[in-house]
């Protein structure tokens, strides 16, 4: 009786596992200095883990100190897995539009460089789309000033940052941070 209970224990588990990958997704996002943004998001409903790091560059296995230098390619990014049963691809790129200001180029509060640019690394067909419709929206809206220019790029790689930029803010809670939300409706 026993080995038949721990049995169909495991059968629930593995069955409860597998429904929560059926739902796991990940995405790749930059909106300039990292820390802040991951701060922000790692605090979204259905959010599951974040982690900081580096996107869309030309160097293997690239440190902070060489994309500080600006000429990697690189973008400071996160790598975001979230359960898509609570929170959609299309939700997180809304809060995504409101946590940063996707109207400057290379640029985010003091931040400047080609690695604080505004991103989005699509992994599929659908995210891309869906990173162009809610840009439509976004830009509708005329809760910018100006019209986003995120650029809209396919995922092809992702190099964590170092543990001590990890959950940074976190950390050093009066650490460096130009992120905020802003109230914006961008549905109205």
């Amino acid at each position: 009786m026993k080995k038949l209970f721990i049995m169909l224990m495991l059968m629930t588990n593995q069955i409860h596992a597998d429904i929560e990958r059926q739902y796991l997704q990940v995405a790749y996002l930059s909106g300039g200095c990292y820390w802040g943004l991951e701060e922000l998001i790692r605090q979204i409903p259905g959010v599951l883990h974040t982690k900081v790091g580096f996107s869309g560059g030309h160097i293997k296995n690239v440190s902070y100190k060489e994309v500080t230098r600006g000429d990697t390619g690189h973008a400071e990014s996160i790598e975001i897995k979230f359960n898509s049963k609570e929170l959609t691809y299309k939700d997180l790129l809304f809060r995504f539009f409101k946590m940063h200001n996707p109207t400057t180029i290379n640029q985010q509060g003091n931040d400047k460089g080609t690695q604080y640019r505004s991103s989005i690394f699509y992994t599929n067909e659908e995210q891309k789309n869906i990173a162009h419709q809610t840009i439509n929206v976004v830009n509708k809206s005329k809760e910018w000033e100006n019209p986003v220019i995120t650029e809209i790029i396919a995922f092809t790689n992702f190099y964590p940052a170092e543990e001590s930029h990890q959950k940074y803010i976190l950390k050093n809670p009066d650490g460096y941070n130009c992120h905020f939300v802003r109230n914006f409706d961008f549905t109205k």
